[in-house]
This record gives structure tokens, sequence and C-alpha cells, in this order.
């Protein structure tokens, strides 16, 4: 029994090896190699320690995870100790053959992103050939063995007006679900932020788009929407809550409460195998760092929401502000806040420079 709530979910980071380069790119700016990689004993005894924590779902993440041999070893093990099976994928390593292996061996879920609605444009923007028709191509196998499909598109000011037809595409394939992710902005995608953001007016048509077919296709297609964070005026509740809902391990092993902690200096990351998973949820100095409300500054220490939105994005903190401690400046509150705000909607309104993509 841990002091605290278990995790829901745990997010497997098998590999940051990944063959698009897209200048969005959401994993750490020091990409681990492949020989700092733990092996599938390794993996399989963090599922056991996982699900005995009480842990019920496990995402399969990278990187690309289907470039990690075991893949389907590793789903097997999870089914058989219970997890619900999740594979966030680019789909461009994927057959037949490999989709229908992870399926026999118990894969429930997969989730595919896509980089927009036609090939020229999703191609350009993953500088990857032949990526988007790959894509196509395995997420209509999903269904077709068995599985639940989710399309994950991540929509920015050079994709966002194909908006409607990335949402019949996923009709179209037989989604059950999409995500509507913008870009959020830390990390790679902050030295691209530039080239990304939209701008206000393009942001509201396609709230209006998603609202729209939203109630059109109630019943058929779940659309999650995420807005993104510098076109707000409160932040989101990030990772539901740090040390509260998500447990994170890198592909090195490291015990993460996110998987873009590691750029908030001066934090130490246990490692899975060293101590047990419950140990380091419950008292490891990454988990208690920005658990609660007792590290908060003014205004989230006095603020009505500081249990509801836990001050924002600490990455976001860090990276906009170099301070991980302060209030997410995407807040009104923040003292940061209109600076911030105005230098991106600067950036949104000029014409965008060039992609600096994100090389292996």
């Amino acid at each position: 029994m841990t002091a605290h709530p278990p995790p829901m979910a745990l997010l497997a980071e098998l590999t940051h090896r990944c063959p698009l380069q897209c200048p969005y790119c959401s994993n750490p700016l020091e990409l681990l190699k492949v020989n700092a990689e733990r092996d599938t004993n390794f993996w399989k005894a963090v599922i056991d320690e996982a699900a005995a924590l009480g842990v019920l779902q496990i995402h399969f993440s990278g990187g690309e995870p289907t470039l990690r041999r075991d893949l389907p070893e590793l789903v097997a093990h999870a089914r058989g100790a219970g997890l619900y099976t999740n594979l966030i994928t680019s789909a461009v390593l994927l057959d037949e053959a490999r989709l229908r292996a992870l399926a026999e061996a118990g894969l429930d879920h997969v989730q595919v992103s896509i980089q927009g609605a036609d090939a020229e444009s999703a191609d350009r923007i993953a500088a990857y050939a032949g990526a988007h028709a790959k894509k196509l191509e395995v997420a209509r196998l999903v269904p077709k063995l068995g599985m639940a499909l989710t399309l994950n598109a991540v929509v920015h000011r050079q994709n966002l007006d194909r908006l409607a037809e990335i949402i019949n595409l996923a009709v179209e394939l037989g989604a059950g679900r999409l995500e509507v992710a913008h870009v959020q902005y830390h990390g790679w995608a902050l030295v691209n932020r530039a080239a990304l953001i939209p701008d206000e007016a393009a942001l509201a048509r396609a709230d209006a788009i998603v609202a729209e077919r939203r109630e059109a296709l109630r019943g058929e297609l779940v659309i999650d929407y995420v807005l993104p964070d510098l076109h707000a005026d409160l932040p989101k509740t990030c990772m539901g809550g740090w040390g509260s809902r998500f447990i994170n391990i890198a592909p090195d092993g490291r015990v993460l409460p996110c998987h873009a902690a590691d750029s908030i200096p001066g934090m130490s990351f246990e490692r899975a195998g060293e101590r047990s998973l419950g140990e380091i949820w419950d008292a490891s100095d990454a988990f208690q760092r920005f658990r609660g409300t007792g590290w908060m500054q003014e205004p989230c220490r006095t603020c009505e929401r500081r249990e509801v939105d836990f001050g924002g994005c600490r990455c976001q903190a860090l990276a906009l502000l170099g301070d991980a401690t302060a209030t997410d400046p995407v807040c009104h509150r923040s003292p940061h806040h209109a600076r911030i705000r105005e230098t991106a909607l600067a950036e949104a309104a000029a014409p965008p420079p060039e992609f600096r993509y994100r090389r292996p």
C-alpha cells in the first residue's frame, strides 16, 4: 500500500530513436542513444512492479517503440499482468505481419500520429518521404485486427487550415477517437515556435470546427481537443497534477513524473530496479518536488485554483522564465503573462521561418 494513491498509467519510453524528424518533437533535447536502453528483462520487471502498484494502463512509447524487436514480448507480458496495453506509434515501420503479431500478443489499442491531411504537407512536416501513406495503411488495418484506433493529430499554423479534412480522415479510417493536440511550446517545439504558432483568427476557426464536428459526430467519433497554452488565460493541469496520476520511465530506466522532467536542473531521478516503484512514487525527491501545493510561490499559493491546475506546467515555467517553481506564465495571474503572450502573438503574426528539424 502506498502513501499516495497509485498512478493510473505508466508511460514506458522504450527508446528515443525515431525515423521521423518532427519540428515539434516532445522528447528531451538530449536524446539517449541505443546503448543506454534497458533490456527486455528490465521492462518485464517494471511491468510486474507497475501492476502490483495498482497501475491500470501501459503506454508503449518512444521515440518510435516499434524499433524494439522485443515489443510483442513486452505487450504479451503486460497483457498477462492484467494491464490495458496501448501503442503510441508513428506507424511508418509497421506492416500487416508486425501489426498482427502485436494483436496476437494482446495489444488493446493503437495510437497513430499523423502530421496532416495530405501526403505532401504531412511528409514535409515529418521530413520522411512516404510517411503519410504508410500511416494510413496501418491505421486501416488496426480495427480489422480487432484493436481500438486513436489518431493523434498535432496541429499548428502549417496544418490547422486542414483541420476539417483531418477530422474527415479519422472518420474514414474507422478511428474511435481523434486527439487534436495543438503544439505545446517547450523543448524542441520552442526552437520552432515562430514556424508553428497559429494566430488567434486561425485558432478561433479551429475552435468552431471542433465544436461543430463534435456535435455532428456524437456517438461515432470522440474528439479530444488540446488548446495551445500560449493562447490561453489559465494553465492546464499538467499530467493531472505532478506525481498524481502518471509515472514515466525513460529508456535508461530513470523514473520521472513526466517525460520532460529531466529538463529541470537540480533534480535527481532514481532508476527502476534500484528501489521499488512504490517507494520511488511515494518518497523520491523527483515525485515530491512539485507534488501538492506546499512548494508554490504567489500568486499560486493563495489562488483558489491551486488544487485544480497545480500551478500549470513546471517544464514550461522553466523554458519560458528560467524558473521551474514560478507560476506557469500562461496564467493571466502571472506577472509575466502579458509579455510572454505578446511575444508569442507577434511571432504568430509574422511570416513563418523554415523548420529546424529534429535530426536523429
